[in-house]
């Protein structure tokens, strides 16, 4: 894929290496490219998920009263969210907050090195319709 093919999203990070670990190693990212301690980008599928470290541009060009991440978070899906749950705990990863189920599915947030959120998200399993 070339970079316009891939969905962006940037995150604002702390320790870009720290950031590329706990990418790669807990949730199935690859490595696209590194200039740390700057910047590197991540990918997974079609989410291109750019890491900026303090002496990035992309952290430049953040205003100084942005200091926290927001609401906002990048959603993953997964097959199997207690089978990823228990996967990641053994790791020593913690969750923010427990797991949610509504109508869509169920989902639990866990938080990078610099608290950025991230959703592991199982859809419902939906039956097919009749005549599909």
């Amino acid at each position: 894929m070339t970079p316009d093919q891939f969905a962006s999203v940037r995150y604002i990070v702390d320790d870009v290496q720290a950031a590329i670990d706990f990418y790669t190693t807990h949730l199935g990212f690859t490595v696209h490219t590194s200039a740390a301690p700057a910047f590197a980008d991540v990918i997974r599928g079609p989410l291109r998920l750019l890491l900026s470290g303090p002496a990035s541009s992309g952290a430049r060009a953040t205003p100084n009263d942005v200091t926290t991440g927001g609401r906002n978070r990048i959603h993953l899906i997964v097959a199997d969210l207690d089978a990823e749950i228990g996967r990641l705990r053994t790791a020593g990863l913690a969750f923010h907050g427990d797991v949610v189920a509504g109508p869509g599915g169920r989902q639990i947030l866990l938080t990078d090195p610099a608290g950025n959120l991230i959703e592991l998200f199982q859809p419902a399993h939906r039956p097919a319709e009749n005549g599909a």
